[in-house]
């Protein structure tokens, strides 16, 4: 997987999609419908469906959500590998103190 840091930093600059990481984080493989439904309740972001899928757009290009069509469904998935990616490249060298 070649992942394009800028884009993982672009994905990661929007509120609405760190929400909808966060969702996938605690459930994850997600319709669009069932994600709109929990930002809606769960955050009170009443975004369109069509915002949302655009967004969700960004986050796969970036590697952080995968994808699976089931029929006529299509499932979201989070992807921590870019984030990995990123912490390998800058690891913290010292002790951090509170």
């Amino acid at each position: 997987m070649l992942v394009r840091v800028a884009d993982v930093f672009h994905a990661l600059d929007d509120e609405t999609r760190r929400l909808v990481l966060d969702e996938l984080v605690a459930r994850d493989g997600q319709t669009l419908f069932e994600l709109c439904s929990m930002l809606v309740t769960r955050h009170g972001l009443s975004s369109s469906r069509q915002a949302i899928s655009q967004h969700l757009a960004v986050l796969e290009d970036a590697g952080l959500v995968v994808t699976e069509r089931r029929g006529r469904s299509k499932f979201h998935y989070f992807d921590g590998r870019p984030l990995a990616v990123i912490a390998q490249r800058w690891p913290t060298t010292r002790e951090e103190t509170p």
